[in-house]
């Protein structure tokens, strides 16, 4: 927990699918928030309490054997509370184990909820609205001091509060789209009942982070590796600004990068943002390690080192380099670290699993707070300019995980040309920015095909293409029919090699946005 928040929310996590745009709800009214799983030590945080508490939905019945427990501690800081689903049902459970039970159907979708009570929580709500609901249990009996604030027409008891301290419990999602008024909820929340002001702007955070970053750093060098993406860049800019001279950024042509990528980007450090950047061309070493691997994670590892590696050459001939800044982002560090404990995280991130134990710098991480879209409001405070900020993610591991197969050159470069013509016809149609990744992976799988009057057996491309908030969950997009049909002839006539186009319609969740 950085002290130098002066007000934050504490989110404890207990497994809902929902709980980071929990985050991210809350940080759209200014105020900062961090989410920790539901058995942190709480006691860290007694010297610098939160202004409020909020507990998540979770997928578990507070009735099952191993289901996660409510820590009372939250209890003694005098501190707003609001339960959301399971976080409803935990603080009930607790005070009178067996008050949850299954309900007779699941409740899954929209709901009419009537309010019965318009002070604090509901302020400002009509009499009715729509919430989503998502519960196989509700509450069978209030514990003792709490009323029904809310009910629809088959949960009596819909949201409730204490009748004396600060404690509230829904038993619906305010966070997602399809609560009409879950904003307003969660306005009155942080700002009637937490007495929140909504000091976490993107020029508070420059500024804090500029002060925080020249107490830490010192009079020491800083190494930066920049990736050509928004999340390195923007660290870069920010750090340049905190200090000068005293950091040095390496952008490494790892071999896995986009068409002209090395070159493009370079101009871009070197002219627009006048940054003190060295390039360096490691493509042979990265695709000799890389040769012949086919596991992901076993790619992702190799690139992490090879990385770590490549940087500790580029300043072995310079003196009193202590630190090596990385632009990871909060969704990298909530994704690592899964609310039952380090067991069940989805992959490991370049930035944070993918680093090997024996770094001889120290980890500078300025943007570890914020989310994708928080960094690009921050890069454009900071003049970077536009068209890079709206630029989509671009993975660690480049093209090296969308080659979904042992990785060689040939397939690198048969996919570097059809990604460009995907990208190129994106930026043509104006669809670009309409989506928040798109990319094209180069699949392991043959097939024959006809050209002019010849059999081929080539690969096969997937295009991907999603649109997103801020990564966390993904739909597909609904890219035009006939612009597909374009983007497919073009790369079956124009790359030797592919023969075949299709096109990914999965969502994440289940799917990932990657493929690996």
């Amino acid at each position: 927990m950085h002290k130098h928040h002066s007000e934050w929310i504490l989110i404890l996590d207990f497994g809902s699918q929902y709980t980071q745009l929990i985050a991210r709800r809350v940080r759209e009214f200014q105020v900062y928030c961090e989410i920790h799983p539901f058995n942190s030590d709480l006691s860290e945080f007694s010297s610098h309490p939160p202004k409020g508490v909020i507990l998540s939905g979770g997928p578990m019945s507070v009735n099952d054997a191993n289901s996660p427990t409510l820590n009372t501690t939250i209890y003694e800081w005098n501190v707003p509370v609001l339960g959301v689903c399971y976080g409803l049902q935990i603080i009930a459970h607790t005070d009178i184990p067996g008050s949850v039970e299954k309900a007779s159907k699941r409740k899954f979708g929209r709901a009419s909820l009537q309010i019965d009570d318009h002070s604090d929580l509901f302020k400002g709500f009509e009499n009715k609205t729509t919430v989503w609901m998502s519960h196989g249990d509700h509450l069978k009996q209030l514990p003792p001091n709490y009323c029904v604030i809310a009910h629809t027409s088959n949960a009596p008891i819909a949201a409730v509060k204490h009748t004396t301290k600060p404690i509230y419990g829904v038993q619906f999602h305010p966070e997602v789209v399809h609560t009409n008024d879950g904003k307003l909820l969660i306005s009155n929340f942080l700002k009637t009942i937490c007495k929140c002001v909504g000091e976490w702007t993107p020029d508070s955070f420059i500024e804090s982070s500029i002060q925080e970053i020249r107490a830490k750093v010192g009079s020491d060098k800083v190494i930066c590796g920049l990736s050509g993406g928004v999340d390195s860049t923007v660290t870069a800019v920010l750090l340049h600004e905190a200090l000068g001279d005293q950091l040095l950024c390496v952008f490494v042509d790892n071999g896995l990068l986009r068409k002209d990528e090395f070159k493009k980007v370079m101009d871009l450090y070197k002219r627009d943002l006048k940054l003190p950047v060295k390039g360096v061309d490691a493509s042979n070493l990265f695709l000799d390690r890389l040769h012949g691997v086919t596991d992901p994670e076993s790619k992702r590892k190799i690139i992490g080192n090879t990385f770590i590696d490549v940087f500790d050459e580029a300043i072995s001939k310079e003196a009193g380099f202590k630190y090596l800044a990385q632009g990871t982002l909060y969704p990298d560090v909530i994704e690592s670290v899964s609310f039952k404990g380090p067991s069940a995280t989805i992959k490991s991130h370049h930035n944070v699993g993918g680093l090997p134990d024996k770094m001889n710098l120290k980890l500078i991480e300025p943007m570890r707070e914020l989310f994708k879209d928080e960094v690009r409001v921050v890069g454009r405070k900071l003049g970077i300019p536009d068209h890079f900020i709206e630029r989509h993610p671009f993975p660690g591991p480049g093209l090296g995980i969308r080659v979904i197969s042992d990785l060689t050159r040939e397939k690198l470069d048969l996919l570097r040309e059809a990604d460009h013509i995907f990208i190129e016809e994106l930026h043509r149609h104006d669809l670009y920015s309409k989506t928040w990744q798109a990319f094209v992976v180069l699949l392991p799988v043959q097939s024959v095909g006809v050209m002019g009057d010849e059999r081929t057996y080539e690969f096969t491309a997937g295009l991907r293409a999603v649109t997103s908030i801020d990564g966390m969950t993904a739909d597909w997009a609904h890219l035009p029919y006939d612009f597909l049909a374009h983007v497919s002839n073009r790369i079956i006539n124009e790359v030797r090699g592919i023969n075949r186009v299709v096109y990914d319609i999965s969502s994440k969740p289940p799917a990932t946005i990657q493929w690996e």
